[in-house]
C-alpha cells in the first residue's frame, strides 16, 4: 500500500516513523511519502495561500500549489481525501475500506482550509476525525494512516484487530497484566483461573457494560 500525505508542515509527521508504523514501513507493507506543498509554489516567496474572495478572516490555500502536488503522486487508482472538519466523520469501518486500497492521497488543509476549486477538480472525499476544529489537518492525517496501517496484513496480531473496541459495535473490555495484585487491588480471578470459555464469557459482559455505558449510541441489546 501506497499513502501520501500533503502538507505545508512535513516536520509534523515524525510520529509516523516509530513504532508499529516504522514496523510495517520497513518491512514494505506499506509506502509513506510527506510532500511539501510549498514545494510547488512559485519562487521567489513560495507562497501556498492568500486571502479568501469575498472577504472574511484568516487566509485560504490556494490552488495551483496543490493542484501540482497532486499531480505529482497521483496514479489511476488514488483515492484522494481532503482533511476537513466539514468532511464524513472518520471510523473503524472507513479505516477497514481504506486498508484495501492500493493508493491513498491525504491532503492536509491549514489555515481557513483550501481553494474549493482543487477539491472539486479531483473529487476529493473530505474527511473529519470529530466534531471540533484544529489548527490544520496534519494531525487527522496521521489519525487516519496509523487506523489504516495497523489494519494491514501482517503489520499487527490478527487476534488484536479481532478483539479490539469498534470490532463488533462494541468497546474493549478492561485489560490487566503482572502483578496479580497491586496497592491491594486484584485483577479479576476469573483471569486467573485458565478457564477459556468462563474467560470469554467475563470479557463479552464486560464490553457489553462499557459500551452501554460509555456509548450508548453504539449498544444495541438485541445484537447480543
Amino acid at each position: 500500500m501506497k499513502i501520501d500525505i500533503l502538507t505545508l508542515f512535513p516536520e509534523m509527521f515524525a510520529p509516523l516513523k516509530e513504532s508499529i508504523i516504522k514496523r510495517a514501513t520497513s518491512s514494505g507493507k506499506v509506502e509513506i511519502n510527506i510532500i511539501n506543498i510549498r514545494d510547488f509554489a512559485l519562487p521567489p516567496h513560495y507562497r501556498c495561500d492568500d486571502e479568501p474572495f469575498g472577504g472574511g478572516a484568516g487566509m485560504v490555500m490556494m490552488c495551483e500549489p496543490i493542484f501540482k502536488a497532486v499531480q505529482s503522486v497521483k496514479t489511476d487508482d488514488a483515492k484522494i481525501f481532503y482533511m476537513s472538519p466539514r468532511g464524513t466523520v472518520f471510523n473503524q469501518n472507513m479505516a477497514v475500506e481504506l486498508s484495501q486500497l492500493n493508493h491513498v492521497i491525504l491532503l492536509c488543509g491549514h489555515y481557513e482550509g483550501v481553494d474549493q476549486r482543487v477539491i472539486n477538480y479531483f473529487n476529493m472525499q473530505e474527511l473529519s476525525v470529530g466534531d471540533y476544529v484544529l489548527t490544520g489537518g496534519e494531525l487527522p492525517a496521521m489519525i487516519v494512516a496509523d487506523a489504516v496501517i495497523r489494519l494491514l496484513p501482517g503489520a499487527i496480531s490478527v487476534d488484536s484487530i479481532v478483539e479490539e473496541s469498534f470490532s463488533s459495535n462494541l468497546l474493549e473490555y478492561n485489560q490487566y497484566t503482572r502483578p496479580a495484585e497491586f496497592m491491594g487491588m486484584k485483577v479479576p480471578e476469573v483471569l486467573l483461573n485458565g478457564n477459556h470459555k468462563k474467560i470469554a464469557e467475563h470479557r463479552q459482559k464486560e464490553a457489553e457494560e462499557i459500551t452501554r455505558r460509555n456509548r450508548p449510541d453504539l449498544y444495541d441489546k438485541k445484537n447480543y
